[in-house]
């Protein structure tokens, strides 16, 4: 098994006032060639957004989006005519293919919002564009890893186009979970949103990362009150 350690430190850093950002691999003003994606996964940011702000309107095109606000509630609009408001415990997925404009705000006066996004190459170009959000609280099973997103349009979550699988597992005990590898030739870049966990001898703590490939599954040893984002990509497309 491959492995690359993203602790939570190395991440690249904005201040913008209205947004604080971290991002995991090459994006806006921060740079590293040896971070630039994770086979299929383009970028992972994790933002901040202060009361009444956010991203006006802006293009994107061929690539699979995927936010996943973590706390308050988020708006969105887009050239599609699509209106929306995803806060926690939702998921949002767009497909921008031949094009597509949008925007994003936080919908409260006072409280900011804070949210994950995720573009993920997909394995087909010029696409259709497309909008969903869905509620994933009938999907939590506690103290195991859901599927949020797969490549299944009839699957129980949501779905992109890509040979994707995006889990989330909450935890309120220690354990051992196993995850096999959906698909031969994909890597899982695993996230900690919060606490701790242990993979190959590598320990994990808030917002750390860790990317494997070439191996058929992994083992984590979890510590209680841990929240794990696991996103398996092809690594070559």
């Amino acid at each position: 098994m491959k492995k690359v350690h993203h602790p939570a430190s190395s991440r690249g850093q904005a201040n913008h006032g209205w947004l604080q950002a971290k991002h995991s691999f090459s994006f806006a003003n921060f740079y590293d060639p040896e971070r630039i994606q994770f086979g299929a996964l383009r970028v992972l940011n994790d933002d901040i957004i202060a009361p009444g702000m956010g991203f006006g309107t802006h293009p994107h095109d061929n690539m699979e989006i995927v936010t996943i606000p973590l706390e308050g509630a988020l708006e969105h609009k887009d050239s599609m005519d699509n209106v929306g408001v995803i806060e926690s415990d939702e998921i949002q997925v767009m497909s921008a293919g031949t094009g597509v404009y949008h925007s994003e705000y936080n919908r409260s006066k006072d409280q900011p919002v804070s949210l994950l996004q995720l573009w993920v190459f997909p394995h087909t170009q010029n696409v259709t564009p497309r909008y969903d959000q869905k509620n994933i609280k009938d999907l939590k099973t506690i103290n195991a890893f859901y599927p949020i997103v797969t490549p299944d349009p009839k699957g129980p979550g949501m779905w992109i186009h890509q040979e994707a699988w995006f889990h989330l597992g909450e935890f309120d005990r220690d354990m051992e979970v196993n995850y096999p590898i959906n698909k031969t030739g994909n890597g899982v870049y695993i996230f900690m949103i919060d606490g701790k966990a242990t993979i190959d001898e590598q320990e994990l703590g808030k917002r750390d990362a860790l990317g494997v490939w070439d191996t058929d599954s992994f083992s984590l040893t979890i510590k209680k009150k841990s929240r794990i984002l696991l996103l398996e990509v092809p690594i070559h497309y």
